[in-house]
């Protein structure tokens, strides 16, 4: 970026050039490299090879990095070990208060945070603010959490003992995201971690470098107000995919969680597994919404049009399929593309615009090809799938979103295509329904729009929707930080965020206390 450049850059977004230059990380014009890892023990400049960040809102570069080696690694899992040693003895309501600390930092700078996101991710600013406010709430669950950690106490068989279960930190724990929800996935893993007594390495997607400094940033200010807090808790390490297997191989993390596509999840998970380790995977989503003949059409068309166009459809719960009944079916696509025809596509710094740009050209190009197998596979492109050039930002990648009339049998309806491409099904009875909704490789999340009591009962029931996540007259995208966040089959089994998914992040111990004056055996066994 020259100097030309880079003030235009600063008169267009000033607010998010003065939060980066507030944490130090604003010398997007000096053609300096940013660190390839950072904690407060180690700030030190990757020595690896060297790659460009670009904004997909016009292709301008806005940093350079150079990635970590596997000996800068080498010293952050070091760093993270010696200080997972000492705060793991911490009391949890302690590391709670760090947890609190960083979440009142993140609201003093939610919108200069969410400028951070729009610029590097390319979302709007509604769903930036969005993203860090989920950061927010993560913080506040889990400051509660910390003083919930229980276990519970059974009962022995044996006279004069007690048995009882202890939840106990585990370790360092890797955390491996992707570039769509650059600081919500982190801070869903990152801040229950912590609670939990956990060192935690962050590395992000290499489109999403900058939403990493900016996270860890905060947290740096947060450890600043609390010395006896060790400074290697979180540490951010920028790699590319060499770095990410380093990862996913080294049995010091006893947990990876990974949050990306089915392909990279299923080489993470076979890594981590072949040392025994545990992996936490949250993949690929292909969410259906079924609307039965009884819905609420204006209803299920609002939540369509948000959970199907909004991120440009680059949500892993995002809308991809609509199951219509065949006697709504017609009238529905008349509809949606009447709603499509009004989405206004842009820079999504702009107030008003609701549907920002696709990450990059290589998106653009997966989407371009999608529209092409369906249409070699029977079906017909209603509305969008062209590039917007007319009105946008130069040099960004912004699509019209797309509806595809399809049969639900399709190859590649059954593929995730991570692009705003939404492919309408019709069915004439909620069991066939429920079975298309099922067919699919992946198992995310899933929607019913019904004024049937019965039909929504069986959508929730164990012989209907196979996902992670099952709603009712609501849509797929949404989800809120109080309920475990995750999906099965190829969506990988993991679970994320609130109820008891902070199990993940520790370890059980079972603990039986003799408090009388004899050795009794379980089972009857006499051993004399």
């Amino acid at each position: 970026m020259d100097d030309n450049q880079y003030e235009h850059f600063t008169e267009k977004r000033p607010m998010t050039h003065k939060f980066l230059q507030n944490l130090g990380i604003d010398k997007l014009q000096s053609g300096g490299f940013y660190p390839g890892l950072l904690n407060s023990e180690t700030k030190a400049v990757g020595n690896g090879t060297e790659f460009t960040v670009s904004s997909p809102i016009d292709g301008s570069e806005i940093a350079r990095f150079k990635n970590a080696s596997a000996e800068q690694l080498e010293q952050t899992i070091k760093s993270a070990e010696k200080a997972f040693r000492e705060y793991q003895a911490l009391p949890a309501p302690l590391r709670g208060e760090l947890v609190r600390r960083i979440g009142n930092i993140a609201r003093e700078h939610k919108e200069d945070l969410a400028g951070v996101i729009t610029l590097e991710a390319g979302k709007i600013m509604p769903e930036a603010l969005g993203e860090v406010q989920e950061w927010i709430d993560i913080c506040d669950f889990a400051v509660g959490l910390s003083r919930q950690l229980h276990g519970k106490t059974i009962v022995s068989e044996r006279p004069g003992h007690r048995m009882m279960e202890q939840w106990h930190p585990l370790g360092p724990v890797a955390v491996i995201t992707a570039f769509n929800f650059p600081m919500a996935v982190w801070s869903w893993n990152s801040m229950i971690g912590l609670v939990c007594g956990n060192a935690m390495v962050f590395k992000p997607s290499e489109k999403a470098p900058l939403c990493a400094l900016a996270c860890q940033m905060v947290v740096e200010k947060a450890l600043d107000s609390m010395p006896e807090i060790p400074r290697g808790v979180s540490s951010v390490i920028v790699g590319d995919r060499d770095i990410g297997r380093k990862i996913a191989e080294d049995k010091r993390f006893p947990l990876v969680s990974a949050t990306g596509s089915t392909i990279m999840g299923k080489h993470v998970g076979k890594t981590v597994g072949a040392r025994l380790g545990r992996s936490l995977l949250e993949l690929g989503g292909n969410n259906a919404m079924i609307v039965s003949d009884t819905a609420d059409i204006d209803l299920a068309l609002r939540a369509i049009v948000f959970a199907a166009a909004g991120t440009a459809g680059q949500r892993c719960t995002t809308l991809r399929r609509v199951i219509a009944h065949e006697s709504i079916r017609d009238e529905l696509i008349e509809r949606l593309k009447k709603s499509y025809g009004s989405l206004p596509v842009g820079d999504p710094a702009k107030d008003g615009t609701l549907v920002g740009p696709l990450i990059d050209e290589q998106s653009f190009e997966a989407m371009q090809a999608a529209l092409d197998s369906a249409t070699a596979q029977g079906g017909e492109i209603v509305f969008g799938g062209e590039r917007v050039t007319e009105g946008v930002p130069e040099g960004g990648y912004f699509a019209r979103p797309a509806i595809v009339n399809i049969q639900h049998d399709a190859p590649i309806v059954h593929q995730e295509t991570f692009a705003p491409i939404l492919y309408i099904l019709s069915y004439s009875n909620v069991n066939e329904a429920i079975a298309i909704q099922n067919e699919v490789p992946q198992g995310l999340s899933s929607a019913i729009f019904t004024e049937s009591m019965r039909e929504a009962e069986l959508f929730m029931s164990p012989a209907g929707s196979d996902c992670g996540i099952a709603n009712v007259n609501i849509g797929t995208s949404g989800s809120e930080i109080g309920g475990a966040f995750g999906g099965e089959k190829e969506t990988g089994g993991g679970r994320e965020s609130g109820s008891d998914a902070w199990k993940a992040y520790m370890r059980r111990t079972t603990n039986t206390v003799n408090y009388g004056g004899e050795l009794p055996l379980a089972q009857g066994i006499v051993f004399e």
